[in-house]
């Protein structure tokens, strides 16, 4: 078993209380005596230099862990759930816009993310550090096949909306029901949702917008679909 990495003091924190073993944890001196938690991972001392060669970035605020591999949840179990709410994302690349939105969706209490298999990010360290450790709680689930996973699990109970803001026939949020089950497709900043995946959706949603930007961010606009639908959903 090849272990995986995780880099940031939040990421290894989450890591930590978890789901998946810590094999074992490095830290600065600064990192220890910045954060008090990490006596309790009993962690090697090393030099930043160290931790920057093994986590090949800067970017690790002087704490890695070795980690047991991710485990990936099962899609279909996630879409079978009770009342589920999906965040599924159309070949997002950036690892910082799917740990932004796992972030998100872990907070509005999301059943799961879904992804591509292939032509996506997928969960790797520098998702783990941009999610701040969200994805150490949070289902995430990979499907072969994005457009025929949809088809296969949309159901009288559970809708698939596509968020196209470019799209005349989008409906506003706030005039959309997204109380039931629901799975919330976003694609990726300036391609947006592939041809068939957007058809394979029930409806379009879009998000009102009242300056002059054109559209949002992914992650932004995931985190404010999955909050709407947290608000509507009491």
């Amino acid at each position: 078993m090849t272990p995986d990495l995780v880099y940031g003091r939040r990421a290894v924190r989450e890591a930590l209380r978890g789901r998946r073993e810590v094999i074992e944890v490095w830290a600065t001196e600064r990192a220890l005596k910045a954060e008090d938690w990490l006596a309790e991972a009993k962690p090697r001392e090393k030099p930043d230099r160290e931790l920057s060669d093994r986590a090949e970035t800067r970017d690790h605020q002087g704490v890695l862990a070795l980690v047991e591999p991710y485990r990936y949840a099962d899609a279909y179990e996630l879409a079978a759930a009770d009342r589920p709410l999906l965040a599924v994302l159309d070949r997002v690349t950036d690892p910082r816009n799917l740990g932004a939105v796992c972030r998100s969706a872990e907070g509005a209490g999301a059943t799961g993310v879904i992804v591509p298999a292939h032509g996506s990010a997928i969960v790797t360290p520098a998702v783990a550090r941009a999610s701040a450790g969200a994805v150490e709680h949070l289902p995430v689930a990979v499907v072969t096949n994005l457009a025929r996973f949809l088809e296969e699990v949309k159901r009288a109970d559970l809708w698939v909306f596509g968020a196209a803001g470019d799209d005349a026939r989008a409906q506003s949020m706030w005039e959309t029901d997204l109380s039931g089950g629901v799975a919330l497709v976003l694609g990726a900043e300036g391609r947006g949702l592939r041809p068939l995946v957007r058809r394979t959706c029930d409806a379009l949603v879009s998000i009102p917008l009242a300056g002059e930007v054109e559209s949002l961010n992914v992650s932004v606009a995931a985190a404010v679909l999955l909050y709407e639908a947290r608000r509507q959903r009491g």
